[in-house]
């Protein structure tokens, strides 16, 4: 049975709303007709997707299955298509995402010059989208910050760099050399905890808080909020150093161990093009000195 993509995205936005009404509304169509669509989507797979009373919808365990692998596969669907859509225009281009605070230049460099005709872009990417720019088609390659989800990605390892805690500069911890995790009891982290994996070992006292709500993603926004005496964030020590300001001050945490830079591309594709700038990346991305 082929799948209706269609109808695949009609359920992933009533699974992300859990609620007909509002997906409908999202989606632009009446209720009826996503109620109709729906229900084909589960004759067509012999499963119901979602329970549903007068006061909620919810998903059930074979709903859950699907929210989990849909995603990807609506994600490879638009890649697709963004791919063909560029071939059939005869636009030869290559496009790089990059995390804050690397210096891709060389890379780049060097395809451009291994091949004259081809438009290479770069593209910035944050924690929230470096992965997805890959799936969606937007990058062909992107360099990555460890950890990712690797699920449906070839990912190969380039270097490693410290990570340093951003603290007001009039902190109580601004003037060491060093800090230790324990030092930073009763801090408020302006980040998920899934960016500092160690962390989320830590209980009690010795955690800092996640006051929870919409993080700043950005790294410009999250020291606006470390200046304003709103909490810290940890980052490499390599763009901690490239958005220096006189009101933030970056400071070695001793017990925190390194960051990994990776390159990443979409591991269904064969393409020569992303061999060949993986090892030029290999070549010409190395550790940058730390910050300070």
């Amino acid at each position: 049975m082929d799948l209706d993509l269609r109808k695949i995205r009609y359920f992933m936005a009533v699974a992300d709303e859990l609620n007909f009404g509002r997906a409908a509304q999202e989606l632009h169509i009446a209720q009826p007709v996503l109620s109709r669509q729906i229900r084909a989507l589960e004759s067509e797979l012999g499963v119901q997707l979602f329970v549903r009373d007068r006061r909620r919808t919810e998903l059930t365990p074979a709903g859950e299955a699907l929210y989990a692998d849909a995603g990807p596969v609506l994600a490879g669907a638009e890649a697709l298509r963004r791919r063909v859509g560029r071939a059939s225009r005869g636009t030869d281009v290559f496009t790089v995402g990059f995390m804050p605070g690397l210096i891709v230049t060389g890379a780049v460099r060097a395809l451009t010059a291994a091949h004259p005709r081809l438009r290479v872009e770069v593209l910035r990417t944050s924690w929230a989208d470096q992965v997805e720019v890959l799936l969606d088609g937007r990058a062909d390659v992107s360099f990555v910050r460890l950890p990712v989800d690797q699920r449906g990605l070839k990912v190969t390892t380039l270097f490693e760099e410290p990570r340093v805690v951003v603290l007001p500069s009039g902190h109580r911890l601004a003037s060491k050399e060093e800090v230790h995790l324990s030092d930073l009891a009763g801090e408020t982290l302006l980040q998920p905890h899934k960016a500092v994996p160690e962390w989320q070992a830590l209980t009690g006292d010795t955690a800092p808080r996640d006051e929870g709500g919409p993080a700043p993603l950005a790294v410009e926004e999250k020291l606006e909020h470390v200046a304003s005496g709103s909490g810290i964030v940890v980052l490499p020590a390599s763009t901690a150093g490239f958005y220096q300001r006189p009101d933030v001050v970056a400071v070695s945490i001793a017990d925190l161990g390194p960051t990994r830079v990776a390159l990443a591309w979409d591991a269904t594709r064969r393409s020569r093009l992303i061999s060949e700038f993986a090892a030029l990346a290999a070549v010409h991305l190395s550790s940058p000195r730390p910050a300070g």
